[in-house]
């Protein structure tokens, strides 16, 4: 059964002037994305760029001792393997993971600089803009994390990762164990598990067999840390950037 997916729902795509997106366009490939598949780690050689669609994954800080911390997500605002847009050797500086199943596309690097590279005239290049737009948003990101981590109780960490997961998948339930929330969150998994109890009990959420159903999105809101707001607003401001890029993109072509 073939697929529909329209590589434009990744908002990047989506802003890119027309004539820009035909010359990106061919070199766009199809993928599924699935549910706790690594795309890549970290120090590995990146061969493709990836424009999630209807999949959302996280990215990793791993550690020798095998722990991990999530330092930022990623949904169709943006991309994965920004890293090697900023040079060097095309290094991937951290884990990619798929937390949220669904498609994407998928540019090789090579064909991405060639695309660059001829796109670089007057009335093109948008497409370098958007990249180092949203490489912009991903630092404020992994900034606000970083500081989540170090000062938040689990409980709020883990309410502003489920906000940001049901924004980014414009759903009201998630598939997801507590096993797999403590991996991405670098926390014990009984601490999750307290974490959520407590939610469910005030009528936030219900969860049961790694179905976590949102029944109060308020209260969520109310119950999560600064951070979920932080990630919130510079995520409407990267959209109406990325709106207003779409705007001047139809007005000149």
């Amino acid at each position: 059964m073939s697929i529909t997916c329209d590589p434009r729902e990744n908002h990047i795509l989506r802003a890119l002037r027309q004539a820009e997106f035909e010359l990106l366009e061919p070199h766009l490939e199809l993928i599924t994305m699935s549910r706790a598949e690594i795309l890549f780690e970290a120090n590995d050689k990146l061969q493709y760029i990836y424009f999630p669609v209807t999949a959302t994954a996280s990215l990793l800080c791993c550690l020798e001792d095998g722990t991990s911390v999530e330092v930022a997500m990623v949904g169709n605002e943006g991309i994965l393997g920004v890293s090697a847009l900023l040079g060097g050797r095309n290094l991937a500086l951290i884990q990619a993971i798929i937390n949220v199943a669904g498609h994407g596309y998928r540019v090789s690097i090579k064909s991405l600089q060639n695309v660059l590279a001829r796109s670089g005239g007057r009335r093109a290049g948008m497409l370098q803009k958007l990249l180092l737009r949203y490489a912009q948003t991903l630092f404020i990101q992994m900034s606000q994390t970083t500081a989540c981590n170090r000062h938040h109780a689990i409980e709020q960490q883990l309410c502003c990762w489920l906000l940001l997961s049901f924004d980014r998948g414009h759903v009201n339930s998630l598939l997801m164990t507590q096993e797999s929330i403590a991996y991405i969150l670098g926390v014990r998994r009984e601490s999750i598990t307290e974490a959520a109890r407590k939610l469910q009990q005030a009528g936030i959420i219900n969860y049961h067999r790694g179905h976590i159903e949102l029944k109060d999105k308020q209260k969520l809101e109310d119950t999560a840390c600064e951070c979920y707001k932080v990630k919130k607003e510079e995520s409407i401001r990267l959209f109406t950037d990325f709106q207003n890029a779409n705007k001047e993109a139809a007005s000149v072509w």
